[in-house]
């Protein structure tokens, strides 16, 4: 293990050999200086792991010494050792990003724990991390074999995004492979419970059926609508929960969440299907026989989800509810911008549904789009570059704009998405359904025990374009493939990410209530 390296400069450098020679005799190797520009000068030579500096010195001040280490070596942790503590060289200190601030006379335990808090920090994360996730490995595993409700299976997938999110903090690679085959072992048996239990979902007069897509406006957004009290419906097009969690972090101090659960998102998990069902409160087939004028087929070139609005209304219209709502489907920042230009006008609304596609649009860019793959080549990756638009993005800037005002919001999505690995292979004709995590045909020859098959839609309240037609769902990971050059699509689309099967990622999917913090 090699020796972490430490700069120490301070004018009156001789009263700390006390405090050196401890930190020597806990395996550090520790160089010292007396004032700014020699600090400098060090930190060009040498890729220090820490910098102790003081703030107070004769000639270059500790602040500017600070301002042009960062200028040299950013990458350098620097803690500031100052006789005061006066708020004005504080806020100056922490502006140029230190890692830590101490005040004078410090001790040497602190002097470690300051080294130990910032240069050990990952290594310190990892062995506790990885002692945590050893400690729950067990616990998993036997929510996997024992779930047999909705309400277990968000308790488990809850469970497994947190430790996705615990161990991206570890620097030990085994942890995360053992989590992803656990996590890998938990959709497998989530996808045969859904196989056992999604039908009898739908069935009218079933007691306890979880918040569907076509319920969840009744459940969660017609409940929260208040009288002079505007309610915002945030819906973000293909968001995972793990994604939510992500932005709720950074919603951290601007909102806070007052409500969240998971719903099930209904079959297929994409767009024409689930976000229909949600904003007319219909099933898919209930949509095509009652509002055919509403319902794109899946042959049809047109798109599938052109008349949201129109659904909306008419949901509206069958509970006789007289609301005043605004609709806005928001695709790039200038629509987001125009929508954030209207804020007086949507505060006098009781409802305003703002629907943003810009997570769907990156997935399918990661498909097509090499250096959009290379950028979001995993799953911290994805989370990262979800979190970076959402802090750039008008979305964002809007909930700042209101989060000073009597206002509610409600997150949701659609449909999620999982990184697909093993392709399935399927024949189909011409009138197959193209999506690669579901197909509708009436030709369709495949093997029944890869997929899960649905010979006749109308229980699952599905439409279909001819009588003898019916679908099939990929799980888990899979993904379904054409026989016809069959090596090249199984190798273009493996890693993509892709939606419409069942996984706990593509159906377990995250609805909100925040307030302004």
């Amino acid at each position: 293990m090699k020796k972490i390296r430490i700069l120490w400069t301070d004018d009156e450098v001789e009263a700390l050999k006390p405090h050196i020679i401890f930190l020597e005799e806990k395996g550090y190797s520790v160089e010292t200086c007396t004032n700014g520009n020699d600090a400098i000068d060090m930190a060009k030579q040498c890729p220090y792991d820490i910098i102790f500096l003081d703030e107070n010195m004769p000639g270059l001040s500790g602040i500017a010494t600070l301002k042009r280490i960062k200028e040299i070596r950013n990458d350098i942790p620097v803690v500031m050792i100052t006789k005061s503590d006066e708020e004005d060289i504080m806020e100056a200190a922490i502006g140029s990003e230190i890692a830590d601030y101490l005040i004078k006379p410090v001790k040497p335990k602190q002097i470690l724990l300051a080294i130990k808090k910032i240069v050990d920090q990952r290594r310190l994360i990892t062995e506790k991390t990885t002692t945590d996730y050893q400690i729950e490995f067990g616990k998993i595993g036997n929510m996997i074999s024992s779930a047999n409700s909705f309400t277990d299976w968000s308790d488990l997938y809850k469970k497994i995004v947190y430790w996705e999110s615990e161990l991206e903090k570890s620097t030990d690679p085994g942890m995360c492979e053992i989590l992803k085959t656990q996590e890998n072992e938990a959709n497998t048996h989530f996808s045969r419970f859904i196989a056992k239990n999604y039908q009898s979902w739908l069935q009218p007069g079933n007691p306890n059926p979880p918040i569907l897509s076509n319920t969840l406006m009744k459940e969660k957004i017609f409940t929260r609508l208040e009288k002079n009290r505007p309610l915002f419906f945030i819906l973000i097009d293909n968001l995972r929960y793990d994604q939510w969690r992500t932005i709720a972090a950074t919603l951290s101090g601007v909102f806070k969440v007052v409500d969240e659960e998971l719903f099930c998102g209904i079959l297929p998990t994409s767009t024409q299907f689930s976000r229909n069902a949600i904003f007319s409160g219909l099933m898919p087939s209930a949509i095509k026989e009652q509002l055919p004028g509403f319902w794109t087929d899946e042959e049809s070139e047109d798109g599938k989800n052109r008349f949201e609005e129109e659904l909306f209304a008419n949901h509206l219209a069958r509970k006789a509810m007289k609301i005043k709502c605004s609709y806005n489907k928001i695709n790039n920042a200038a629509e987001g911008k125009k929508v954030n230009e209207k804020l007086q006008e949507l505060m006098q609304n009781d409802l305003n549904i703002l629907v943003f596609n810009f997570v769907d649009i990156l997935s399918h860019a990661r498909t097509e789009i090499g250096v959009i793959r290379d950028l979001a080549d995993g799953e911290p990756a994805y989370r990262s570059l979800v979190r970076s638009w959402f802090v750039h993005s008008p979305l964002f800037e809007l909930l700042n704009m209101v989060s000073n005002l009597d206002v509610g919001v409600v997150f949701a999505t659609d449909h999620g998405s999982i990184r697909v690995q093993n392709p399935v292979k399927v024949v189909g004709d011409r009138s197959t359904s193209a999506n690669l995590r579901y197909k509708m045909g009436r030709n369709m020859a495949y093997n029944p025990k890869e997929v899960f098959e649905v010979t006749d839609p109308s229980k699952i309240f599905l439409p279909k374009s001819n009588i003898s037609s019916k679908y099939i769902f990929a799980t888990n990971k899979d993904f379904l493939v054409y026989q016809n050059n069959f090596n090249h699509f199984a190798g273009y689309y493996k890693n993509t990410f892709q939606h419409g099967g069942i996984s706990m990622q593509e159906m377990l999917l995250p609805v909100a209530y925040l307030e302004p913090a």
